[in-house]
């Protein structure tokens, strides 16, 4: 064998190869073993652990914990032991947080029956659920490759090779990757994910939905004063800092340990090619109805994600030849309600029982058609079909009117079964919303002071983002040439300022400037694979086991 010649890789057999090993990745591993003890299952996870890059709220609506889990309460293991007490919404103004009545707010936003805690450790709970029925779970290895048959169907996927140099040579640690295959492959790879980026563009998935829309959220988890915690208390705001013309809103939640996590989501459909998301998460902290809690307090993690935002008109084809998107790959978070978990969940579980009613009939690497045809009838269809207006009109009419027209939309579906306005559609893709620099004003924002807020660096730090420095750049510009002329020519460099962790920075080398990627520090987030204004940014999965190592997040 010549040295260009790669080393065959390992193959292994299964019935089902899940990609991700988040809510929905797991819980369709479950639900499958439930249905068919002899079934053989693998879970490939690119994090370093199981729950290393899970990033969310989170309140959890219980719904498919119960349906998955039902004695889950009584299971001392689980990590959900605060229940939502007091739940408030508020509108801030600059200096003011105006509370809105609860008889307001639509019956489905109530989160009183909610859980709130770490969607990472929840995850890392299932998994163990999953080890003990005979479920292969293989973290540290990413999925790089989709594998098809002769007739074109998916039979599995390949894990990317370990110890390539930055320059593509193999390095002494070399190691050939895998070829997991299966009569069917579940994708659960969370927002934007690469392999179902690739499978919507081979099979035409999105071909009658709409375009898919994205927010890009932060976290932050916070040891704070006793004196200060409220145990089960949540609110949720939208307003300041945000103008009225871009949509967002935060979150802040009190739960066990003294803890408190702050979050901030800004819908990447704005327009001003100067504004920071970062830093607006941090000058939110600053408002004085928020900055009192965390007097004397420490915090512990951070971290950010893209969020899949374009609700029932934007979810794609589910299904096609050997395979199906589940979960966030396929876009099921409620975006009022702020939650996602137990619409993944639901999708993992649908379409385990679709996947299992084919194997037993001898069915195998064919389409499951019965899963696409399910899920706008199942409890996920249901609860997106209420709220499907609530981010197109936010969209088109701005914060404030949106808002209200979203909540009266919200009360008619809930009351009626059926909105006045029937079925908005969303505008352009994100990457498209971004307005030449000249017709904005550059936003300089306060300097972090290091105790309430943060710079970037500071930040990813405590995400534990770690990869290896020697391995090929992950964050694919496919024409630099046209990254001067337009994102740093027309409109200012706008990844320096969304990317939530320094990962991009044009540097000024006398009469010219040079783009620098930072790829160590990517917390794989993939807001510049959305919000690039030429698309020219591709994020693919670097060596496994890289990225942030999320312990409680």
């Amino acid at each position: 064998m010549s040295s260009d010649e790669l080393p065959p890789r390992e193959l292994m057999d299964f019935d089902v190869v899940i990609v991700g090993a988040g809510p929905s990745g797991l819980s369709a591993a479950i639900r499958l073993k439930q249905l068919d003890s002899d079934l053989s299952i693998v879970i490939v996870e690119k994090g370093s652990e199981v729950g290393a890059h899970i990033l969310s709220g989170a309140v959890i609506d219980p719904a498919g914990l119960d349906k998955l889990v039902p004695d889950w309460r009584n299971d001392l293991d689980c990590p959900l032991k605060t229940q939502v007490k007091d739940d408030r919404f508020y509108w801030m103004t600059r200096g003011s947080a105006i509370r809105l009545p609860g008889f307001l707010m639509p019956p489905l936003m109530n989160n009183h029956h909610c859980y709130i805690g770490s969607l990472g450790n929840v995850c890392r709970w299932l998994a163990r659920k999953a080890e003990a029925l005979g479920i292969e779970i293989y973290p540290g290895f990413a999925a790089t490759e989709v594998l098809y048959n002769d007739d074109g169907a998916v039979r599995g996927i390949a894990t990317g090779d370990m110890g390539v140099a930055r320059d593509g040579s193999r390095k002494s640690s070399y190691t050939r990757g895998m070829e997991l295959l299966g009569k069917y492959t579940l994708f659960a790879e969370g927002a934007r994910g690469s392999l179902s980026k690739q499978l919507n563009a081979r099979f035409a998935l999105d071909k009658t939905s709409e375009p898919p829309e994205f927010g890009i959220g932060f976290k932050e988890v916070w040891q704070v004063d006793p004196a200060r915690h409220r145990n089960g208390l949540i609110q949720h705001s939208f307003g300041w800092p945000l103008n009225n013309s871009t949509g967002g809103g935060s979150f802040l939640y009190h739960y066990d340990d003294d803890r408190v996590a702050v979050g901030f989501v800004v819908h990447l459909n704005y327009d001003d090619p100067y504004l920071s998301p970062f830093d607006e998460f941090q000058q939110f902290k600053t408002h004085p109805a928020i900055r009192s809690v965390f007097e004397g307090g420490k915090r512990l993690a951070y971290g950010a994600r893209a969020i899949t935002e374009g609700g029932y008109q934007s979810v794609p084809r589910l299904t096609f030849p050997g395979g199906a998107l589940i979960g966030c790959a396929a876009g099921f978070v409620n975006v009022p309600r702020i939650k996602g978990v137990h619409n993944a969940m639901g999708s993992g579980m649908l379409a385990a029982e679709h996947v299992a009613a084919a194997l037993g009939s001898g069915r195998a690497n064919d389409e499951i058609a019965e899963y696409e045809n399910a899920w706008r009838g199942s409890a996920v269809g249901r609860d997106l079909f209420k709220v499907r207006n609530v981010k197109p009109l936010w969209s088109k009419f701005g914060t404030l009117a949106g808002v209200a027209l979203g909540g009266l939309d919200m009360w008619t579906n809930t009351l009626f079964g059926f909105s006045l306005l029937g079925t908005w559609p969303h505008a352009k893709p994100d990457g498209q919303t971004l307005d030449p620099a000249r017709a904005h004003v550059r936003i300089v924002y306060p300097k972090p002071d290091g105790k309430l807020t943060f710079d970037k660096l500071s930040s990813v730090f405590l995400s534990n983002t770690n990869h290896e420095e020697d391995q090929p750049v992950h964050l694919k510009v496919a024409d630099m040439t046209l990254q001067k002329t337009s994102e740093h020519d027309v409109y200012a460099g706008p990844s320096s300022r969304y990317c939530p962790a320094g990962v991009y920075e044009w540097v000024e080398e006398g009469s010219t400037v040079r783009y620098q990627i930072n790829a160590q520090n990517c917390v794989h987030c993939k807001t510049c694979d959305v919000k690039d204004p030429n698309g020219n940014i591709t994020w693919v999965p670097p060596e496994g086991g890289g990225g942030p190592n999320y312990e409680a997040m």
